[in-house]
């Protein structure tokens, strides 16, 4: 990958384990970059910017190097969201050479709400209005829905000096949830986000609720895209239930002639299914839940693991659901040893929240 050293930061992170941080650090992005650790130095690397790491006893030293100041405000933010997640209720801190001013996050958008419509029974599409949908198109495609108090007017995110987020508290809280864009028109300057309606008592479904009551002219907001996009791959393999549906029409639709794709996926029933075009290759197979056995609750991780006896080290395994359908599918590839590099698997939601 092309190392950028056109602008560059440096910053200082505080940890409670430095061995720990950094450990998880690499685990985490060897899915998303080269990184390469030798002798307490971790570099991690990708198309866009190389991120530096160096351990003394109880300190990170953090250089960040990228092709220009967008691109490095973008991975700065970036990596101090991941490194807080990463430290989760223990003590942390993070300062850099240059604090980041008190601006909108990167990769921020204002959108008007233009129409709600129902795909299937339990898929409901928002369409919004952008000023410019140009980042939108090809690479990555999730991305944060912003939802303001409804009857407020909105209050929205801005930079702390330590490159975080700041989210309005109290009664300017926005909804946050994280969700594919399905399509864009770049002619109109709109797209389209899926939201899976999964009613289910004493659960809280706030993304949901917005999509089945939104009206025409409410104002949102965007931030990203993030979280990748098609594979490089000549053959790939598809898996997930009806979250990860979005994501895999849209890359399916997205793949140039000549891929060769197989798709399993999981829904409630046949009123579920959705038509999915290509212009590569593509064998689709559903699975229905609702005809499952009383016992029937891991079926998709069986069927799953089932296909991958016949997956080849060349194909590129997609595989997004239920955090612990996914812990399960992570633990079968690891076994199988393959190369995380030709890999996504990533969860969508919890049961348990």
């Amino acid at each position: 990958m092309t190392d950028f050293h056109a602008v560059k930061l440096s910053g200082i992170a505080h940890p409670a384990n430095v061995t720990a941080m950094l450990h998880e650090i690499c685990e985490h992005f060897v899915e998303h970059s080269d990184v390469v650790y030798n002798d307490g130095i971790a570099t991690l690397k990708s198309t866009d910017w190389t991120i530096e790491i160096a351990t003394t006893d109880d300190f990170l030293n953090i250089e960040i190097r990228s092709e220009n100041d967008e691109a490095l405000a973008a991975t700065r933010t970036m990596f101090a969201e991941h490194l807080f997640y990463f430290a989760g209720e223990q003590p942390f801190s993070l300062e850099w050479s240059t604090p980041a001013p008190k601006v909108r996050p990167p990769g921020f958008f204002e959108a008007t709400v233009v129409s709600a419509e129902d795909v299937t029974p339990r898929m409901r599409r928002v369409t919004l209005s952008l000023t410019d949908v140009s980042p939108f198109i090809g690479g990555n495609m999730h991305v944060r829905l912003l939802v303001p108090p409804r009857g407020r007017t909105p209050v929205w995110p801005n930079l702390e000096a330590n490159g975080r987020i700041g989210w309005p508290e109290g009664e300017d809280e926005l909804i946050v949830r994280v969700y594919t864009i399905r399509s864009v028109d770049l002619e109109s300057n709109r797209v389209c986000i899926d939201f899976l309606q999964h009613p289910a008592e004493g659960v809280a479904t706030p993304g949901a609720d917005f999509a089945r009551d939104t009206m025409a002219g409410e104002q949102v907001a965007l931030m990203g895209p993030g979280g990748g996009g098609l594979p490089q791959a000549d053959v790939i393999f598809f898996a997930g239930d009806e979250s990860a549906l979005p994501a895999i029409a849209r890359m399916v639709e997205e793949a140039p002639p000549g891929v060769t794709m197989t798709a399993l996926i999981e829904v409630e029933n046949a009123g579920e299914e959705q038509p999915l075009r290509t212009q590569g290759r593509l064998h689709t197979e559903w699975l229905h839940r609702a005809s499952y056995a009383a016992d029937g609750a891991n079926t998709l991780v069986g069927r799953v693991k089932a296909a991958l006896e016949n997956v080849g080290d060349d194909t590129f395994v997609w595989f997004a659901a239920e955090k612990s359908d996914v812990r399960a599918i992570k633990r079968s590839l690891a076994d199988r040893k393959r190369d995380r590099k030709r890999q996504y698997v990533a969860w969508y939601w919890n049961k348990e929240s």
